[in-house]
Order: C-alpha cells, then sequence, then structure tokens
C-alpha cells in the first residue's frame, strides 16, 4: 500500500471513531439527561475517561498483556483503574443526588404539579453505580474490538504470506520450464547440425519464435490459449525437423480456442516427455496428441510407445514434476490428470477448466 493510501486509511479510521463516539455521546444525553441546561461537568469526565480508557486497553493493555497470556496482570490493571475513575467521579464530580429531589413543576396559581414517575431523576445509588458498569462496558468492548481485529489481521497475513509464497513457487516452477526446454531444443538442432542437415536454419527460426514467446508471453499469469497451441506445433516441427521417420506422429486439435486463457507452458512438458521416451534409437517416434475444447473444458490426450530408453534416476522426471506442482498450485479444485504406464505405452489425460478472463501481468 502506498504512503497516500495509508494516510487515507488512518483518516477514515478516525473519521470512523469519531462518528460511533458522538453517537454514544448523544444517545446518553437522550437516555439520561431531561434538558442540556442540566448537562454538568460529570457528563465531560465521564465520557473524557472512558475514551481514554478504551484507547489505553486497545494500543497498549490487550496486545501487551492479554495477548500475551498475562492474565491476572492485565485483570488486575483494569480493575484498579475502574476503581480509580469510579471513585474519583463520585467524590469529586457527580453531584450529591441526596440533595436533589424530583424536579418541582407548578401551575399559575402556583400549586405543585405532580409529575408522573418518569420524570423524576434515577436513584442516586443506582448512578453511583452507574460508572463502574460504564468502564466494564468500555473495557470489554475495546477489548473485543482489538481482539477481534487481531485476528483479522492475523489471518490477513497468513493469507498474504501464503500467497507470496505460492506466486513465488509458481515463478521458481515457470523458470525452470525454460531452461528445461532450452535445453532440449538445442540438442535437436546440434543433432540436426551433427547430420549437416538442410532443415538447420528452419530449426532455428521455428525456436527463435519459440523463444520469442517465451520472452514476450510466459511472464503473464495467464495467455491466450490458441497462442499456447501455436506454440506447441512449432515444438512438433522442431521435433519433426530432426528424426527420419514422423510417420506416426499425430496431432488432432479441435474446438474453440478464442477467448480462452491458460496457464502459459503447461502442457509442454508432457509432450516433451512423449518425445523423449517415443523415439527410438532409429529415430522413429511414436506419438499421438490430442487436444479437445469444449465450452471452457480442455481435455489433453498424449501418448507414446515406450521405447528402450534407459532413464537417469537424477534427472529424469524434472518436467512432470514441475508440471504436477503447477497444476496443484494453480488448478487445485479445477483439473483431473490421469497418468497410465504399461510395459510398450505412457499416457496422459489431463481434463482442465480454463480461464476466460483476459491475460495479466
Amino acid at each position: 500500500m502506498t504512503i497516500d493510501g495509508i494516510k487515507n486509511s488512518n483518516s477514515n479510521k478516525i473519521l470512523i471513531h469519531s462518528i460511533i463516539w458522538c453517537f454514544f455521546m448523544a444517545t446518553s444525553l437522550i437516555s439520561s439527561y431531561e434538558s442540556y441546561l442540566l448537562i454538568n461537568l460529570d457528563f465531560y469526565i465521564q465520557w473524557s475517561t472512558g475514551i481514554g480508557l478504551f484507547y489505553l486497553n486497545y494500543f497498549y493493555f490487550v496486545p501487551n498483556l492479554l495477548l500475551h497470556k498475562k492474565y491476572w496482570t492485565y485483570l488486575a490493571i483494569a480493575l484498579g483503574i475502574i476503581a480509580f475513575f469510579t471513585i474519583i467521579r463520585i467524590n469529586y464530580f457527580m453531584p450529591d443526588f441526596k440533595e436533589f429531589g424530583p424536579p418541582k413543576f407548578f401551575d399559575a396559581n402556583g400549586k405543585e404539579i405532580i409529575r408522573p414517575l418518569r420524570f423524576r431523576r434515577k436513584d442516586p445509588i443506582l448512578m453511583r453505580i452507574f460508572p463502574s458498569v460504564f468502564y466494564i462496558f468500555i473495557i470489554a468492548s475495546s477489548t473485543v474490538v482489538k481482539t477481534l481485529s487481531e485476528f483479522y489481521e492475523n489471518q490477513q497475513n497468513k493469507l498474504l504470506a501464503e500467497t507470496h509464497k505460492t506466486a513465488t513457487e509458481l515463478n521458481y516452477l515457470r523458470k525452470q520450464t525454460n531452461p528445461h526446454f532450452l535445453f532440449n531444443a538445442l540438442n535437436s538442432i546440434y543433432s540436426l547440425a551433427y547430420k549437416k542437415s538442410d532443415v538447420v536454419p528452419d530449426a532455428i527460426v521455428t525456436l527463435s519464435e519459440m523463444m520469442r514467446y517465451m520472452l514476450y508471453e510466459t511472464d503473464n499469469k495467464t495467455v491466450l490459449l490458441e497462442k499456447e497451441i501455436n506454440y506447441i506445433k512449432n515444438y512438433i516441427e522442431l521435433q519433426k525437423l530432426r528424426l527420419n521417420n514422423i510417420e506416426n506422429i499425430f496431432i488432432n486439435i479441435h474446438g474453440e480456442t478464442r477467448n480462452k486463457q491458460i496457464e502459459p507452458l503447461l502442457l509442454i512438458s508432457f509432450i516433451e516427455n512423449a518425445f523423449k521416451y517415443g523415439t527410438d534409437y532409429k529415430g522413429v517416434a511414436h506419438v499421438k496428441i490430442k487436444i479437445s475444447i469444449t465450452d471452457d473444458v480442455l481435455d489433453f490426450w498424449v501418448e507414446n510407445r515406450m521405447e528402450n530408453y534407459i532413464k537417469d534416476p537424477k534427472n529424469s522426471g524434472i518436467g512432470l514434476t514441475n508440471i504436477e506442482s503447477r497444476l496443484n498450485l494453480l488448478y487445485p479444485n479445477t483439473h483431473r490428470l490421469t497418468i497410465t504406464e504399461t510395459e510398450n505405452n505412457y499416457s496422459v489425460h489431463l481434463n482442465l477448466i480454463l480461464d476466460k478472463t483476459q491475460a495479466k501481468s
């Protein structure tokens, strides 16, 4: 939050508190006094000490004593202050109600008019009990307000910390995808260059288009689905350039992609994995990819034949672990991932509810 935002927030809090106190003071005037001419010094002492006690308890006693589980110290101080203010008001500021009877009214002939009991002053004994009740209410309300505000603030801080942690983890996982892809793509181009293939320039152009997408699009929270699919197509074309036989590579995409959003680089790890394990030593690949979009639901299938490929336990599975973590963070209740592995085939099915909001940073 900016400095101006903090100032505005503090100004709004002060205004709200002032309105609330004015409301309570006005209410006490209506209920306790018959006329503004009868307001005495005790009224001002009551509210000045009450408001002061409210904020003293709010800003110091509750956070430093009560919330630190110093219950007996807090209780002793609270009772002491209540007793002190009550005694001071009774002995120095509250009128001696014994000297005052109910107000007298006379008619034109000088005869006293007996008013109903509701116009008489309250019992002086009850009025002497009132200060302690008033201060108990002030401390109780201050304690409740502060405790609730502390609880709300703690919950907000936890939520903010969790959001920051999630954003940091997502950023790490996303950045991890880029070098992983680049490593595989450069290996493919190296293979072409080693064979002195004439398609190396085309491969470099395709790679540059993909890198442009990764540099300028993938920093957004979401990207257009059609751009992500175009990126996948470029990747597949890059793979086809280095392979000796592409007859068993199938890709089928159907459905409406406009105005659909998806987390960038979400599907590519599955496709990388399919080409990695679905290509034999002769450069023959067996990979099937299907992407279907129905309304806001994306169905993604990828299947590859399990060729004789020895896994490196230290380096294999990085992409899949990455993508599963991202799915759990970004689509915790809106995706279903099924991975099936047999002796000869490996298949992935991902069902995902897409985001229709515009891509944003």
